[in-house]
């Protein structure tokens, strides 16, 4: 099935975007820690590490938002998908009907009624 495969493929890539968010954001707390270690005073070393610490946090939260959307994608997708091929299969199983000719006659005649009714009025 294409659909599955497609589904799967937008989590894939959100859990390699994860995964890449977090790494770059592991890195930067490790710079930071070790900038924290070669400062001089309290403030800066404190500083530092209050950076470090909401690195890790504010990157976690920006992975979910990330993580989240692209399953929210995904499960859109999977939801369009399945509701199309049902559309297709009831329409395949519907039959079409013909249109009568009566139908088109009294379209034709009240065509002809409402230019009679302009010409009079206008």
């Amino acid at each position: 099935m294409a659909e599955a495969d497609l589904d799967s493929v937008i989590r894939s890539i959100a859990k390699k975007q994860h995964k890449i968010v977090m790494d770059a954001a592991k890195q930067r707390q490790g710079r930071l820690m070790g900038m924290a270690a070669k400062a001089g005073d309290k403030a800066a070393k404190a500083r530092y590490k209050q950076l470090a610490k909401d690195t890790l946090l504010l990157a976690g939260a920006a992975a979910r938002r990330l993580q989240i959307t692209a399953e929210n994608a995904a499960d859109s997708y999977a939801r369009g998908i399945k509701k199309a091929a049902e559309d297709i299969k009831a329409a395949e199983e519907k039959p079409v009907k013909p249109v009568k000719k009566a139908a088109k006659k009294a379209t034709a005649e009240n065509k002809s009624a409402k230019k009679a009714a302009k010409k009079k009025t206008g």
